[in-house]
């Protein structure tokens, strides 16, 4: 597909700089990048900051929602928020995160921190970014890739040297 803006969304609690020059190199293959920051807010909160960041930024539409770590399953509810504002979102990458469940609960589990999920989601193509295939860890990224894969959805496993940015360019082409 072609992207109108790609849109990075870092894990809640960190920061846009996690991105590293991800951002700036993406720009240098002529993409449109937004790269919100929003390092203070998680669940449903992180959401409205970062659709308030977006429309601040008039992204071009359709949107590639990108999303790091625990910002995967934010997903959903980022997109619907788009949606509200008419701003189409055409394509869903996770890197190295995790992936939206129903029902997700955030934080302690409270049901005011219920993540909201649209019924028809996802209604844009998804797929998945490995940068780190020597590191499972506690956070699941085998069997995120794993679902990925079982979904159908084009995943990409990071070759160093390769620049991340390349990488994800050629995986957004395929969406």
């Amino acid at each position: 597909m072609t992207p109108g803006s790609l849109v990075l969304l870092h894990a809640p609690n960190a920061g846009a700089g996690s991105w590293g020059d991800l951002p700036e190199m993406l720009r240098s293959y002529g993409l449109d990048v937004v790269a919100p920051d929003v390092p203070d807010a998680t669940g449903p909160r992180y959401i409205a900051r970062v659709s308030l960041t977006v429309t601040a930024t008039d992204p071009v539409a359709p949107l590639v929602l990108i999303a790091h770590g625990a910002a995967g399953p934010l997903l959903p509810g980022i997109a619907l928020a788009q949606r509200a504002a008419h701003r189409p979102v055409g394509g869903y990458v996770f890197v190295d995160a995790d992936l939206p469940r129903p029902m997700h609960l955030h934080g302690e589990g409270s049901p005011h921190e219920e993540l909201p999920m649209p019924p028809d989601w996802p209604e844009a193509p998804c797929g998945y970014l490995r940068t780190h295939s020597d590191r499972a860890g506690p956070s699941g990224h085998d069997e995120a890739v794993r679902e990925a894969r079982l979904r159908g959805w084009p995943v990409t496993e990071h070759e160093p040297p390769a620049a991340v940015a390349q990488s994800l360019s050629e995986l957004v082409t395929v969406l």
